[in-house]
């Protein structure tokens, strides 16, 4: 444990006592944000990210020593283990090593050494292999002549002697790693089109290499995707002669003439036959590995600041599904989230019912007073956005309209969950009632979907599916107990996120609160089924309610903290009827060069000290309310209407490796390339923008053919 304590403290650049006192408190059962919310003062204040890297190199290396113990004892039952050879597989870093160590003492399937083997024909593979042989070889293989055994000549013994040195040299973990390195320092990725005629997304992979050290993690994944779609061939190209000068080298001491040539004739088969594509495969593999880590990476980092947008409170809206033939389907969403009314209008192709489709969203908008509408940025988004931004400009309420995502709202329309929610909406409403509802609460209404199918990253379906959504699960986990959730209105989806609350206990939860009584105190969560203490500890903190009879029910303030919390009240001149009634706006002032002593003087930790007042300061406070807002609009743009030069406002959709996606308020979405993001090097795109972002950005290239537009915030970024 030690070794993994030390060496998880080196990766993360923390203490080893931090790292030890997490992983005791994640072997207790405790989840990653209740450690990293209401812990602070056992790990020493680490956050959410480090902590949930910690957890998984935890895992890693659990797996890892696990594995070594193993191989270990599966070799020693061989009677082949020797000190040196246990002590390579103890300082194994990574699996492969371990792995390739193992190689030569793992059962294999029949294969031609092993045929050789059962022929007799080893020792004479050892006497080519001492180089020390200075007889007449062949006259020596005819000892090894025995037709019971299938060896008829000379020349069977001696290939036979041959396959079982290849196989020696092949399952050799230091031949292995020396040739991994060489190829991964000097090796290139080479792409060429499967048919040079045909025209495809993978153009600029048709005549393509890099070095294998500096390709991209982007353009492995999209050389990847092009081999699958059988667009591309590809390979990797490298010095062979040199790898198998190296073999030779170190597998053959000593000059000798009798037995070297055929020595070398086995490393050149083994190099050939067994090492080539087995070593080629691994390093590619690797690749991908790297490439679908970075990818996973950017998804999550995408989909934080998605969930985090700020929701529109108290807005009536009108969610807007677009579409040609179908039509565009209409829901109506009340201020509260609840869904009202429906209706579908026909005003694009082929039917285009202007006039209708534009006097139902006027009596819609008027009968139900509708303070905003949300269209799907998807099919005959910009044609239904013109007929709403015409409608707007026809009528005197001052209504807004905004561009949403429809990304997963399909996925979800069919799901079981909106069955169950909507159990007698058509399944093509309940992509409007989906869309309508991301624009109040984008992080109540997207959990509701796989997080994969949410429209932002890259590859997402290219990669690794279980870490893909480890890491998404992680990522919703986190924003969910970040804002903290209303426990009288979350549903079963929103609940499941929370920390210690299992799907099952989720819905025993709803259960409760349908068929006997809102929640009144947060400890009545105990009579829930199945959600016993250690599910409260955990969950407890992170949900809400407004209007509990205990004010601190409604913030983040634990209940393992009440009692701590009102005798700081008390010593600060409050009480609860002040956070029930916002009155500790200066509570911040009040405790300022103060928290030593109160620390001490109610023997509570700083940096939780810290963390109650700030909850106190603002009960019942979304931190999104921090986030941006959408950009909301009245008229429409074309494509027609840009113009190079041109300054324009847009909201980032999706950051990428190469750049960045800009919603301008045209069909598509202009790029911001990482060369265009600012005036200063850009390394990772993510450190300039993140997505919600609304940025300023200038029109530098127009591609009227295929409707893209390239864009520059040099200068430009707010």
């Amino acid at each position: 444990m030690k070794f993994i304590i030390d060496k998880i403290a080196a990766e993360l650049k923390i203490k080893p006592i931090q790292v030890q006192k997490t992983i005791e408190m994640i072997d207790e059962g405790n989840t990653i944000p209740f450690i990293a919310r209401y812990r602070k003062e056992v790990h020493g204040g680490l956050d959410d990210e480090i902590l949930r890297n910690l957890d998984e190199r935890l895992k890693y290396l659990r797996n890892l020593e696990s594995r070594k113990e193993e191989v270990i004892r599966l070799i020693d039952e061989q009677g082949k283990l020797t000190e040196e050879l246990m002590n390579e597989i103890k300082s194994a870093e990574v699996l492969q090593r371990v792995e390739d160590l193992y190689r030569p003492y793992k059962q294999k399937k029949s294969t031609r050494a092993s045929k050789a083997k059962e022929r007799g024909l080893e020792p004479l593979a050892v006497l080519i292999m001492s180089s020390l042989f200075t007889g007449n070889i062949e006259k020596e293989a005819e000892k090894f002549i025995d037709e019971e055994k299938d060896v008829l000549t000379v020349e069977n013994a001696l290939d036979g002697a041959k396959d079982i040195i290849a196989e020696h040299v092949s399952d050799n973990a230091n031949h292995r790693a020396w040739i991994k390195k060489f190829i991964n320092q000097n090796g290139k990725i080479i792409s060429e089109a499967v048919n040079k005629e045909e025209k495809t997304v993978y153009d600029m992979y048709y005549e393509y290499d890099e070095s294998v050290k500096t390709i991209a993690n982007h353009r492995v994944l999209a050389i990847n995707r092009g081999e699958k779609e059988g667009a591309l061939k590809v390979k990797l190209s490298y010095d062979e002669n040199r790898v198998v000068k190296y073999i030779i080298k170190s597998e053959i001491t000593n000059d000798n003439d009798v037995t070297n040539s055929l020595y070398i004739e086995a490393v050149e088969d083994a190099f050939k036959r067994l090492i080539s594509t087995s070593v080629e495969r691994e390093i590619r593999s690797n690749l991908t590995e790297v490439a679908e880590e970075d990818a996973i990476k950017v998804f999550g980092k995408n989909t934080k600041p998605l969930l985090m947008h700020s929701p529109i409170k108290g807005a009536k809206v009108l969610g807007i599904d677009p579409s040609f033939r179908t039509g565009c389907k209409l829901a109506v969403i009340d201020e509260f989230g609840k869904f009202i009314d429906y209706a579908t209008i026909y005003p694009n192709q082929p039917q285009n019912e202007i006039e209708k489709s534009k006097k139902v969203i006027k009596e819609i908008i008027n009968k139900y007073d509708i303070d905003l509408i949300a269209i799907g940025n998807g099919t005959a988004s910009r044609e239904t956005e013109s007929l709403v931004a015409n409608i707007l400009s026809e009528i005197e309420k001052d209504v807004s309209y905004a561009i949403v995502s429809e990304a997963g709202a399909s996925v979800y329309s069919a799901s079981k969950l909106a069955t169950e929610e909507f159990p007698d909406i058509n399944v093509s409403i309940r992509g409007a009632i989906s869309i309508g509802r991301r624009l109040q609460d984008p992080l109540a209404e997207l959990v509701k979907i796989d997080p994969k199918s949410i429209g932002v990253g890259q590859y997402q379906h290219d990669v690794n599916q279980k870490k893909l959504e480890e890491s998404l699960t992680n990522v919703v986990e986190d924003c969910v107990n970040t804002v903290g959730i209303d426990l009288n209105t979350a549903s079963v989806s929103l609940l499941s996120y929370v920390s210690g609350i299992s799907g099952s206990i989720a819905k025993n939860i709803v259960d409760y609160r349908e068929n006997t009584k809102n929640f009144g105190l947060r400890k009545e969560l105990l009579k829930v089924k199945r959600l016993g203490n250690k599910a409260y500890e955990q969950c407890a903190g992170f949900l809400r309610i407004p209007e509990s009879k205990n004010p601190l029910d409604n913030t983040g303030v634990h209940p393992e903290s009440y009692e701590t919390t009102e005798r700081l009240l008390n010593e600060l001149g409050y009480d609860l009827s002040d956070v029930k009634n916002h009155n500790l706006n200066d509570i911040v002032e009040k405790t300022e060069g103060r928290y030593k002593e109160l620390s001490d003087k109610l023997e509570v930790g700083i940096l939780t000290l810290k963390d109650i007042v700030k909850e106190l300061q603002k009960p019942g406070r979304d931190p999104r309310e921090d986030m941006p807002k959408p950009v909301f609009r009245k008229d429409v743009m074309k494509f027609e209407d840009l113009n190079e030069g041109m300054i324009l406002t847009g909201t980032v959709r999706n950051v990428v490796n190469f750049g960045a996606f800009v919603d301008i308020g045209v069909k598509n979405d202009g790029l911001v390339h990482i060369s265009e993001l600012s005036d200063n090097f850009v390394k990772n795109p993510m450190d300039i923008v993140k997505v919600g972002d609304i940025v300023t950005v200038k029109i530098i290239k127009i591609d009227m053919d295929r409707h893209k537009v390239s864009l520059s915030m040099k200068g430009q970024l707010k």
